[in-house]
């Protein structure tokens, strides 16, 4: 009786798991797809490089590794073995970006160490050329945080230290929101920027509190939303190679009517 009994639970369990099944399957079948009558474009299709390093299709090659005909004064920087060494002068691009886009830069400071804090591995990355992204060995070298590599000079520390050793190189992948301002010069919205030192994560969305100064408070002056990027002239010969940008823009949908 009792084995019985059993069985007779089973069994109903099994139909109950059954039934519940098909009713799910009933129940989805019901739904509704929500669909936002928003009409997209189709995205433009992009190759990507062969690694994450590498420019894809549609990106502006700044330096290759051959000639700084790109940029001012590139002529007063040294190329050699495929990279371009900082001297004499700051470089800044002939051509201007903007107001949004995707920078990639890879760097090397100095693998003979000397001086230190602020002395030690220089230079700067400035988007529109105002917004400096800096550009220091900070491999066991102490120096203020809102100073050190990868922060926004004067502005925030990066959220970590993701330096590499002296010598070895380094990346950078800066995604840069312009400022927009109104006509009458005051900031209708603040700038942005993302920074990835070595795939980690460092700067997240960060806004901009103006221009990057050394001897004075950031604040915003009215510019254009295309402007060209400057590498910094420090005194230390850090090393460049493979730079290249793409501009970015949202997708745009038509939105249905009312």
């Amino acid at each position: 009786m009792i084995r019985h009994r059993m069985l007779m639970g089973l069994a109903a369990g099994g139909l109950m798991v059954a039934m519940t099944a098909s009713l799910a399957v009933a129940l989805a079948r019901l739904q509704i797809e929500y669909k936002s009558g928003i009409i997209w474009p189709e995205p433009a299709v992009v190759t990507p490089g062969k690694t994450n390093a590498d420019p894809p299709s549609d990106a502006i090659v700044l330096f290759d590794g051959k000639d700084l005909s790109k940029w001012h004064n590139g002529e007063k920087w040294e190329i050699k073995d495929g990279y371009a060494v900082v001297q004499k002068a700051n470089i800044v691009t002939k051509d201007s970006f903007g107001p949004d886009y995707q920078l990639h830069v890879e760097f090397a400071t100095p693998e003979k160490v000397t001086g230190s804090g602020q002395g030690r591995g220089n230079s700067g990355v400035y988007l529109a050329n105002r917004y400096e992204v800096q550009v220091l060995d900070s491999y066991e070298n102490k120096t203020y945080f809102d100073g050190q590599c990868a922060s926004i000079y004067k502005q925030t520390p990066p959220m970590v230290n993701a330096c590499r050793k002296p010598g070895e190189w380094q990346t950078y992948d800066i995604i840069f929101n312009s400022p927009r301002f109104n006509e009458d010069g005051s900031l209708a919205k603040p700038g942005y920027v993302t920074v990835i030192h070595n795939g980690v994560v460092v700067q997240n969305h960060f806004e901009l509190q103006g221009g990057t100064f050394y001897d004075r408070p950031p604040s915003y002056s009215k510019h254009p939303e295309k402007q060209p990027i400057q590498l910094q002239n420090h005194g230390n010969p850090v090393r460049y190679r493979n730079i290249w940008i793409r501009e970015i823009k949202p997708i745009e949908g038509k939105k249905p009517e009312k």
